[in-house]
């Protein structure tokens, strides 16, 4: 007997019932009664299975819609989702981790290495933070307005200032619930269907899942493993055609950990300038630059473009759940106008972002900045990164480059060894196994299956403990 992944999803959802064989199949190997199966108990009623194969029905959602009725032989309208998110994805949190949430629910104990979130794994905010978010919680009652209060605001432009954003003023910064909100509002405001968008692969998925949300078509460039994963210029520049209107960038990157050079950066600023693109910078990680190299924030080099620079707490001063980002507008606003309106629009449809986070952004961006210990020699992020990066290495099997900033990494598989041709399956399989969570390259727009991300955010005990688990998994496993 052979089922495919979609037939079950199909028989899950109830979009189509399994022929007697197969229901017979399954009724014995989940040891339940067929009519359980079928759901004969409940109010709904299932029609037999006419489909000879059930890919069939999957291909046509017509045929399936009409496999439920209410009591009553009429038709049961079937509500189904946009078709305006078919092709938006964000394995992130797709699919292997509802498989790792369906073992959590049956008591199984899974270690998450798939999203990086400090909390979890012992990283505390702040005492000052707490303490002065604690003190202003009753002034924070009401909205603020749309882009966010004066302080935060103020404080966000001086650190634009630190980083020499050229021609920024307050009423060019707005905060928002996280970075990934400000980037679903970019997005929204600036495409129009057909319009694309130059996206790095490997990618955050967000960017790519609002571009194709809002209407337009990620365009993704290579970013070139055997340069230290830097952007290929080249593939950039053969990309651009006359619907390209913005090149995005992630530095530090998520998922590689690198951190582009000055002289890279010079390079994406002359091919924007040249095709008069604008120049999105997803900055989240700045604050998480190891080795003692220094982060350079392309909107320094790029004064006559029109740049949107992102940035925010969440990472930094390890509050992801707090929900608290910002995007900075700099450089020639004057052709982007008409683009900031919408901006505009779409800020203050929202109301605003969440109040009580935005109180302690000054307070965060002044004074110490306890992440600086956690990236030196002896701090934690530090030497989980060094550990990582050798355990890795020391694979067979398993290559990677080291990372130099953020707290990811994005090791390549041997593929001819192992077999693998579905780097999902593959993280499925390493799930099922060992219990282990990882997110497959796929889930950030890589196009071959050779390449996972792992989040090195755990304590070394904890991360030797899952090294040696995709160890033992790799010495037998073969798709």
């Amino acid at each position: 007997m052979k089922l495919g992944k979609s037939h079950v999803s199909q028989y899950v959802s109830g979009k189509t019932v399994p022929r007697s064989d197969i229901l017979h199949f399954l009724a014995d190997v989940l040891q339940v009664d067929p009519d359980w199966l079928l759901a004969k108990d409940s109010t709904v009623n299932y029609t037999a299975d006419t489909v000879s194969d059930p890919a069939e029905s999957f291909s046509d959602p017509s045929a399936a819609s009409l496999s439920q009725t209410k009591t009553g032989g009429s038709p049961m309208r079937e509500f189904k989702k946009s078709s305006k998110l078919d092709n938006v994805l964000y394995d992130v949190r797709g699919p292997v981790v509802e498989e790792a949430n369906r073992m959590e629910a049956c008591g199984t104990q899974v270690l998450k290495l798939n999203i990086g979130n400090p909390a979890p794994f012992g990283f505390r905010t702040p005492d000052e933070v707490i303490y002065d978010m604690s003190h202003q919680l009753t002034d924070c009652e009401g909205y603020s307005p749309s882009q966010g209060l004066f302080s935060a605001r103020k404080a966000i432009m001086q650190y634009a200032q630190l980083k020499k954003l050229p021609n920024v003023s307050i009423d060019d910064i707005y905060t928002g619930n996280g970075v990934s909100e400000l980037i679903n509002l970019c997005m929204s405001a600036l495409l129009d269907d057909g319009d694309e968008i130059l996206i790095p692969s490997p990618d955050y998925p967000l960017w790519t899942a609002c571009a194709t949300l809002a209407g337009g078509k990620a365009v993704h460039y290579i970013c070139d493993e055997q340069s230290e994963w830097y952007p290929d210029i080249d593939d950039m520049r053969k990309k651009i055609t006359d619907r390209t209107k913005a090149i995005v960038i992630i530095n530090p990157n998520n998922p590689t950990g690198a951190l582009y050079p000055k002289e890279v950066l010079q390079q994406i600023v002359d091919l924007a300038r040249e095709h008069q693109l604008i120049i999105f910078s997803d900055e989240i990680y700045d604050r998480l630059v190891m080795d003692g190299l220094e982060h350079v924030s392309i909107a320094s080099l790029a004064p006559d473009l029109f740049c949107v620079t992102f940035s925010g707490l969440s990472k930094s001063h390890m509050i992801a759940g707090f929900r608290i980002g910002w995007m900075i507008l700099s450089g020639n606003k004057a052709i982007a106008k008409d683009y900031i309106e919408g901006l505009k629009m779409l800020s203050n449809m929202r109301l605003c972002s969440n109040v009580p986070a935005q109180s302690v952004v000054q307070t965060a961006l002044g004074g110490h900045q306890s992440v600086n210990d956690y990236i030196v020699p002896g701090g934690r992020i530090y030497e989980q990164r060094e550990y990582v990066y050798k355990a890795f290495c020391d694979i067979p099997g398993i290559t990677a480059v080291k990372p130099k900033a953020a707290f990811y990494m994005f090791p390549k598989i041997d593929t001819k060894k192992f077999n693998i041709t579905n780097d999902e399956k593959f993280a499925l399989d390493l799930l099922r196994d060992k219990k282990l969570l990882i997110v497959h390259g796929g889930g950030f727009n890589w196009g071959q299956p050779d390449h996972f991300r792992v989040v090195y955010l755990p304590r070394i005990e904890v991360l030797k403990d899952a090294v040696g688990k995709i160890t033992d998994f790799l010495s037998y496993y073969h798709q």
